[in-house]
């Protein structure tokens, strides 16, 4: 696994925004500042449950799991997006709700200011973090395409979640902003519903690509085609009949090959071959971790 130490950073700067923006929300009785606030908090608890899903998924295989805990971080990852994210979501909603039914306001609004500005610089500080990461990962592949098809949902969780973090402070700034110069209370409240309706957008997709990965997702077609050649290359081997795989984490990939072998060959020498294929194979790809070459006739 590699380091995640833009994990620790977006974990600080949350913490540090959060406490913040609930003295401003407390000082100035703003309603988006409480849902931004409660926005924070929503991102601190995902890093640190995501934290928990790495360290845990780095256990080494046992009798109850021969395959190893890998999946461990896709189950958290999707805790994070199904619970943790639609639960802040919808209490924003709901605080915005509350505050259109008793509308209040502070007409002195200028630590929200203050706040806001703090915080949207710590935010660009964690999402630049966090995008130097996913973009070596992406390499040459446009962004949206690169995080439909990642496998480490660590790093787009976070960096979605400081995208949706910057849109929201955005709207918190309008609300604030709009509420002051109208003497209107309302703007406060529709603020609130508009973040926790991000909150809730982000969720959705971030569901949508951690359930995937916790049900099992093949690794690329290009990877693929490769080993293919790679193993049909071997002048043990006729063809490859059929290819299963699947990501057990974001480095270590489970890989079956259903192959047909020349007919004239011993059982030694099969086994000689798939060794030699194996290593052929990881050395190539060594996020392939586990290679299981089954010999069938044609």
């Amino acid at each position: 696994m590699k380091s995640k130490s833009f994990l620790y950073v977006s974990l600080a700067v949350d913490i540090l925004i959060a406490v913040s923006k609930f003295i401003a929300a407390v000082i100035t009785g703003s309603s988006s500042m409480i849902a931004e606030g409660i926005h924070s908090v929503i991102d601190a608890i995902s890093q640190l449950l995501l934290l928990w899903g790495i360290k845990t998924s780095r256990r080494l295989p046992d009798e109850i799991r021969p395959f190893g805990y890998g999946k461990e971080l896709y189950f958290w990852s999707f805790i994070v997006s199904l619970v943790i994210f639609i639960i802040g979501g919808c209490i924003s909603f709901y605080e915005g709700l509350l505050r259109l039914k008793q509308p209040a306001f502070d007409q002195s609004q200028n630590w929200n200011y203050i706040i806001l500005a703090i915080a949207f610089a710590f935010n660009m500080v964690s999402m630049v973090t966090a995008l130097k990461v996913f973009n070596k990962q992406r390499g040459h592949t446009p962004f949206f395409k690169a995080v439909m098809e990642s496998r480490d949902p660590s790093t787009f969780i976070v960096l979605l979640g400081d995208v949706g973090d910057l849109l929201g402070l955005m709207v918190a700034f309008l609300g604030v902003l709009l509420g002051q110069l109208f003497h209107n209370p309302y703007y406060d409240g529709i603020a609130s519903m508009v973040i926790g309706l991000i909150m809730i957008v982000i969720s959705m997709l971030l569901v949508r690509e951690s359930k995937s990965l916790l049900m099992g997702e093949t690794t690329s077609r290009k990877t693929l085609r490769k080993v293919i050649k790679i193993t049909e290359a071997d002048m043990a081997v006729i063809k490859v009949k059929k290819h299963l795989s699947m990501y057990m984490a974001p480095e270590e990939v489970l890989l079956q090959l259903t192959t047909v072998f020349k007919n004239d060959l011993t059982t030694h020498q099969i086994t000689d071959a798939i060794e030699r294929i194996t290593k052929t194979i990881q050395a190539e790809f060594p996020r392939i971790k586990q290679i299981y070459i089954e010999p069938v006739a044609k």
